[in-house]
């Protein structure tokens, strides 16, 4: 037989193959089309009213943030939920980047090898949009409305149309992110009591200053939320500083000149009617605020800071997943190892209303905030998100030194923007922030910068890595 016949019959050998292969992925197509009503044989394009105007990570993070301003709730859940849409949209990300031979940093669970017959129109947006849309109807089940309407501003179809990626990608990535957290904890709604000693915390509802959420120890926010299972942490106390102060008892650190400071610090500078703090220190104190509920909380400003530094950096989808995942990774073990401290150590810190009304019963006092969270102290869980959101933001990008704008959400804010040089300066500024606004000690600020730096450190070390990292 002549080489040139040898040829042909490899090819067409060759081509029979691929014959069968896309018979059977018809087959196959048709099997999961018969399943949902024979709705479609191959992955359905989005319609002609489809909009996949800007980035899609950045899309359904804002998708994320609106959900958080319905929902309110406390910084723990909800950067746990920020965790969870953004590591399974990188996830997700990652299977895409997989299928095509381009994946350059490991996942976070899981890349799903699926076939090639499976691509189509918009197949990146789709295993993005509809991963995020699958965990989100998940975390609030409550906002399928609004949930479903973004989905079909960004597709022009119906979430429940038809689509190969469902079988093929999405529903694995969802399902194993969901069985992931599942029974980590996050559900332990047990009640607090406080420790009942001076020094320790205690409900900061006054007459004059009324906080019905506020107004008894059961109410002390999410106290089981330090022993949630991290998402890169070893365990919630990993990086847990020493008791403030290093003092080990109340009594102790009551008597300390070094607690006194910290309390005429506060007093000074965080008082509703302070003539020591500047107007610029008021106008960032309530920039960083973001304690309401209808806001974004803080988590959401984090990202909202995230997506403003992405654009203007002008990166890519994949890109954006891995920097949105590692960044709400930090976060969401960053409010572990805070409410750890929080709860967990031998002081449960009360707050400066508390210290200067009960300790040095000047009861007039009030923080300029009006009111105070429901939880202790020490330390800041606004500081420890910054620290860990910064120190995420430095090493990802491999410099300090970037000048960004941020905005805020609070309706209190006299200012709408605030311009960075530097991501450690703004989180150094929304930490001492926390003392302008009356509700945390210097201590909190520092010990909470300290503690999101080494969450993010850790983080980005041991997580999501380049390949060859």
């Amino acid at each position: 037989m002549s080489r040139t016949l040898r040829t042909f019959r490899t090819l067409r050998e060759r081509r029979g193959r691929r014959g069968r292969i896309r018979a059977r992925a018809v087959a196959l197509a048709t099997v999961f089309a018969t399943g949902v009503g024979a709705l479609a044989l191959t992955p359905q394009p989005a319609s002609a009213a489809s909009d996949y105007t800007g980035d899609p990570v950045l899309y359904w993070n804002d998708v994320l943030l609106g959900a958080i301003r319905t929902a309110g709730g406390t910084p723990g859940p909800i950067s746990r939920a920020a965790a969870e849409m953004n590591a399974a949209i990188y996830d997700a990300e990652s299977s895409y980047q997989l299928r095509w031979h381009t994946m350059t940093s490991d996942p976070y669970l899981q890349a799903v090898d699926y076939a090639a017959w499976a691509e189509g129109p918009g197949e990146e947006e789709r295993i993005i949009g509809r991963t995020a849309y699958n965990i989100l109807l998940k975390l609030f089940p409550g906002q399928t409305t609004y949930l479903d309407n973004k989905f079909k501003e960004r597709f022009g179809t119906s979430p429940t149309d038809f689509d190969l990626l469902d079988a093929t990608v999405v529903n694995k990535v969802v399902t194993t992110m969901w069985n992931f957290r599942t029974a980590d904890g996050s559900e332990d709604q047990t009640a607090y009591t406080p420790d009942g000693r001076p020094g320790a915390w205690l409900p900061t509802s006054y007459p004059d200053l009324p906080d019905p959420a506020c107004s008894q120890g059961s109410q002390a926010a999410i106290p089981a939320w330090g022993k949630v299972k991290p998402w890169a942490l070893t365990s919630g106390s990993q990086f847990r500083p020493s008791t403030p102060g290093q003092y080990a008892s109340y009594e102790n650190l009551l008597a300390s000149p070094a607690y006194a400071e910290q309390v005429r610090q506060v007093r000074d500078l965080g008082g509703a009617g302070s003539t020591t703090r500047t107007t610029d220190q008021t106008a960032a104190a309530w920039f960083w605020a973001n304690d309401a509920n209808g806001t974004y909380k803080p988590p959401g400003q984090l990202l909202d800071i995230t997506a403003r530094v992405s654009r203007d950096r002008g990166l890519t989808a994949y890109q954006n997943a891995r920097l949105f995942a590692l960044v709400s990774v930090a976060m969401a073990d960053a409010a572990i190892a805070e409410w750890d401290v929080k709860y967990q150590t031998p002081i449960d810190l009360w707050r400066p209303v508390s210290a200067i009304r009960e300790g040095l019963r000047d009861t007039t006092w009030q923080p300029l905030s009006g009111t105070t969270p429901c939880f202790p102290a020490w330390a800041s869980g606004h500081s420890a998100f910054g620290a860990a959101w910064a120190g995420i933001m430095r090493q990802y990008f491999k410099t300090d030194g970037i000048t960004f704008t941020a905005s805020t959400d609070d309706p209190k804010s006299p200012v709408k923007n605030r311009t960075f040089t530097s991501f450690s300066q703004a989180a150094r500024e929304e930490a001492d922030s926390r003392v302008w606004l009356g509700v945390h000690y210097p201590w909190d600020a520092s010990d909470g910068l300290t503690l999101g730096e080494n969450v993010a450190t850790w983080v980005f070390t041991h997580k999501m890595k380049s390949v060859g990292s």
